[in-house]
């Protein structure tokens, strides 16, 4: 079986930097991640292969081991991706990696009290467009979260009879002895809760919880950006007491044909005719809010970049607006007709030897060279 290259798997090129390695990770573990794609077991994978090739790439020193020997100088330095580990405890190290980039865990890292079989928190993915992300909207978003048992009450037991784990003896907690000292931990057979299932719940497999689908109406604010996270207040799992969790929407913007963002700032990249450029001319280019006029001086530069205030995205947090930055990008005609070319012709005599500007630049490199041969 042919080795995936870890390149490949971000989409990046080999010569890439770390911002463009995070940039690309972003994109695809969102599209990959394991709540977007519930039961889709390819989809699994590619989010674990994603995240193995990030956290190779993303770090300096393991990244140029992979450069130099490949996966097996990984190897031989103790990192092994995820072979012979548990899903559990794959998917403990995703959510350190996400969170890391992202700024929050994607399994909800919160309000799990002892013997409680899930997370209260719940986060969500939702793609929303360019135009949704600049201006702000209100978006019904369609997800599903936990909620006790009814025929249970969440124990997960046939009619909620449950026994006293003979394991910790009730305590939902282990304790170990290492000379002179004392370690507990969570009992592993009850998770603990200090008690047992004796037959398993058949309406939820003794789960102890049942899934509901839902929708809730996101209010996104103007401004936000790919990989910001929303917090919905009591739109998470349900505990047994009561008490829900709120839930994390974290959103992921799709790209503009003619704008770019990078930070609170747009750029626009604006084609110009080399004529526009060398006499300067006046033009209208398209801005978040209307329109705008671009005036060229004469003799413009390609890649010239002219600077809009206050025409970029207004920050989600300050309020502030960014810039509008118009690069340009000066276009020449792929073909010359005879009129064409004799007019150019024409307008190059009429400079003089300014037109020939490398004749007066490299008249010292010539005589100079001249004399090396010299016997």
């Amino acid at each position: 079986m042919t080795e995936m290259d870890y390149y490949e798997i971000l989409e990046v090129e080999r010569t890439c930097t770390q911002a463009e390695i995070k940039k690309a990770y972003r994109k695809l573990a969102l599209k990959y991640h394991p709540d977007r794609n519930p039961g889709d077991k390819e989809a699994e994978e590619k989010f674990k292969l994603i995240n193995e090739a990030y956290q190779v790439l993303s770090d300096e020193e393991k990244r140029a081991v992979y450069d130099r020997y490949g996966k097996a100088g990984l190897e031989g330095q103790g990192f092994h991706g995820y072979q012979n580990q548990s899903y559990e405890d794959i998917m403990d190290d995703l959510s350190a990696i996400f969170e890391s980039v992202f700024g929050g865990g994607f399994n909800g890292r919160r309000s799990k009290g002892s013997g409680e079989k899930y997370n209260l928190d719940l986060s969500a993915q939702m793609e929303i467009s360019f135009k949704e992300a600049v201006f702000g909207c209100k978006k019904e978003l369609r997800y599903r979260y936990k909620k006790p048992c009814e025929a249970c009450g969440g124990t997960g037991a046939e009619g909620g009879e449950v026994e006293v784990c003979d394991y910790c003896q009730g305590q939902g907690q282990v304790y170990m002895r290492q000379g002179f000292m004392t370690f507990a931990q969570t009992c592993p057979r009850c998770h603990g809760a200090g008690k047992t299932v004796k037959k398993k719940c058949a309406k939820c497999a003794g789960r102890g919880y049942e899934e509901v689908e839902t929708t809730v109406t996101v209010d996104i604010p103007e401004g936000v950006d790919d990989g910001n996270r929303l917090r919905v207040p009591g739109a998470g799992n349900v505990a047994n007491d009561g008490r829900r969790g709120d839930l994390y929407v974290t959103f992921y913007v799709d790209e503009d044909e003619h704008f770019v963002r990078h930070g609170d700032d747009i750029y626009l990249e604006v084609p110009v005719f080399f004529t526009q450029a060398v006499l300067g001319d006046t033009i209208e280019i398209p801005t978040l809010r209307g329109k705008k006029e671009l005036k060229l001086p004469q003799g413009a530069r390609d890649k010239q970049q002219f600077v809009f205030r206050n025409e970029g995205v207004r920050n989600v947090h300050s309020g502030q607006l960014g810039n509008l930055i118009a690069q340009i990008r000066i276009v020449y005609p792929k073909k010359l007709n005879d009129e064409q070319k004799e007019l150019l012709h024409k307008l190059q005599e009429s400079f003089g030897i300014e037109s020939q500007p490398h004749e007066s630049v490299f008249e010292s490199a010539f005589e100079k060279i001249k004399g090396w041969f010299k016997k």
